[in-house]
């Protein structure tokens, strides 16, 4: 019977483990980070080649990353304790990320600073996602509050104002993406920002902008005046 290669296999010091003590998480690739996380292979199959599948089979880390727990369950070797822990991981990163604050209040009635902020949680989705930024007097917080088709957002305005009177908010931001690449303002987003903005004036919130973001461009309300 052939050996199945193990992780073991491997001189100490090329393992993913000991690579990341003494070069630091960023030297790593996907592939490695993603063993670390699933610990051990199964009988028969190193964790390296599941690891490997699971990057071959969803094709980027953003797409593993929006998997669902049955989806990841039914790739060989990952049963629903390493799919939770997948799952778990990825939703760590995008909560330090949301409250990652690296610009001052003052600073985000800046468009490009706004579209700095918020690109890296939209500009890879395949699907509208819309984000509310909340501006306080503690700071600023992110809020994702839908998903919606590969073409429009889904968007209540009670639902994104119950984010902002919970956060205290003083005014909001809104920005959602355009997986086209087309920055341009629908007649859906016209007409949902300007309900928005209707609904803030009665609040006594005020909205701000609302960013439209694509891979490597934004469009602003604000500086288009169409606020």
């Amino acid at each position: 019977m052939i050996k199945s290669f193990t992780i073991h296999d491997l001189p100490k010091e090329e393992r993913p483990r000991e690579r990341l003590v003494k070069f630091g998480e960023q030297a790593l690739s996907a592939q490695e980070l993603l063993q670390l996380i699933l610990g051990r292979g199964i009988a028969g199959e190193s964790v390296a080649v599941t690891a490997q599948k699971l990057l071959t089979q969803f094709g980027s880390l953003q797409k593993l990353s929006e998997a669902s727990i049955e989806e990841l369950s039914s790739i060989k070797g990952i049963g629903l304790a390493k799919a939770t822990q997948i799952k778990a991981v990825f939703e760590i990163g995008r909560r330090n990320a949301t409250q990652t604050n690296p610009y001052k209040n003052k600073e985000l009635t800046d468009p490009e600073k706004v579209y700095k902020l918020i690109k890296s949680k939209l500009k890879d989705y395949h699907k509208e996602h819309f984000y509310i930024i909340v501006l306080n007097s503690r700071g600023h917080s992110i809020a994702e509050i839908s998903v919606g088709s590969l073409n429009a957002s889904i968007v209540h305005p009670r639902e994104v104002f119950a984010e902002a009177i919970k956060n205290k908010a003083a005014s909001v931001i809104f920005a959602h993406n355009h997986p086209s690449g087309d920055p341009e303002p629908s007649e859906g987003d016209l007409m949902i920002t300007q309900k928005l903005v209707d609904a803030g004036k009665v609040l006594e919130i005020e909205v701000v902008d609302h960013i439209i973001v694509t891979g490597n461009n934004y469009l602003s309300f604000k500086e288009r005046k169409l606020l």
